[in-house]
């Protein structure tokens, strides 16, 4: 069993089914609404302890019933919840979901708390980066933060797996200390300049991450698969898994959740990426975000039967 430790965004989502997203100015009747714990650090975390994985969980929430219900839901999943900050003047973050009759979604984010994240609440909590078999971040949170956790994986030797969604303009100097990067493609096309169509443009897009850094590059390409490129030969597209979608929001989360569990358990990499495919092909099947990453059991049955 692996260690992953993540330090990132925690939010609660309030989501309501919708039949269509609504346009500028329209109001939409939809329903029903469902409340559950979310933010992408929060479903990433989730989604490598069910996977298997010892979890610590590194994030700041609020003194509110927010807060308290997400301590709640860390307890259920086993983190190690030592070095989640609890603020005393900001809210728990919170996300706004719509989610149409065909899965698609749009998302408003408040962050609350977990975006008042700075250096000293990583720093507090090196020992959690230190003995991590990989540390698992995303660019929910302030880039104070993140920089500060990259550059503590990189003294202690920890492999940094970073998944830069949503995107955002940062350093590129962090991508030298990258083992993992794992963009979609429009996170691709903002790092790179290069629009990710194809297998051409995504090693395109692969070689120009390798040249400033990055070990590994996995671009995620939706029902298409995963672009895998570790810089010493030509990438190889790896096809996804086929599934009744319900809902796809959070499969992002759900793929760097469970291929940090594989590779923190010592998976190949190409083994990893396909287990991280399973776990959010299954997340797809159920509403919610963190509520539907699914278990080490179903990931198993899925992959037994569709490898």
């Amino acid at each position: 069993m692996g260690h992953v430790t993540v330090v990132g965004s925690y939010v609660v989502d309030l989501m309501s089914r919708t039949p269509h997203l609504p346009v500028p100015g329209e109001t939409v009747l939809g329903g029903p609404f469902q409340m559950g714990p979310g933010g992408k650090g929060g479903n990433q975390a989730t989604a490598a302890a069910r996977s298997g994985s010892d979890v610590t969980f590194i994030t700041k929430i609020g003194l509110d019933v927010f807060g308290e219900e997400a301590m709640r839901h860390f307890e259920r999943e086993g983190f190690d919840v030592r070095f989640v900050q609890r603020s005393e003047t900001e809210a728990t973050g919170t996300a706004l979901i719509a989610v149409d009759d065909c899965g698609e979604n749009d998302i408003v984010i408040a962050p609350g708390a977990c975006g008042t994240m700075k250096r000293l609440d990583v720093i507090d909590a090196e020992t959690a980066i230190k003995k991590a078999d990989i540390l698992l971040l995303q660019l929910e949170i302030s880039l104070e933060a993140i920089e500060t956790a990259i550059g503590q994986a990189s003294v202690h030797h920890v492999p940094v797996l970073l998944n830069p969604a949503p995107y955002l303009l940062f350093p590129s100097e962090w991508l030298q200390h990258v083992t993992y990067l794992t963009p979609n493609e429009t996170e691709a096309r903002g790092l790179t300049g290069i629009d990710v169509v194809d297998e051409l443009s995504a090693q395109k897009a692969a070689n120009f991450l390798h040249e400033k850094g990055v070990k590994i590059v996995i671009i995620t390409l939706g029902e298409k698969g995963v672009y895998l490129s570790d810089g010493t030969s030509h990438g190889k597209l790896i096809e996804g898994f086929s599934v009744k979608t319900v809902d796809t929001t959070g499969a992002g989360d759900a793929f760097n959740g469970g291929f940090a569990h594989a590779l923190s358990s010592g998976m190949p990499v190409e083994e990893a990426v396909q287990f991280g495919q399973a776990v959010a092909a299954l997340s797809v099947t159920k509403t919610g975000t963190a509520a539907s990453m699914p278990s080490i059991e179903e990931i198993k049955s899925f992959l037994k039967s569709h490898l």
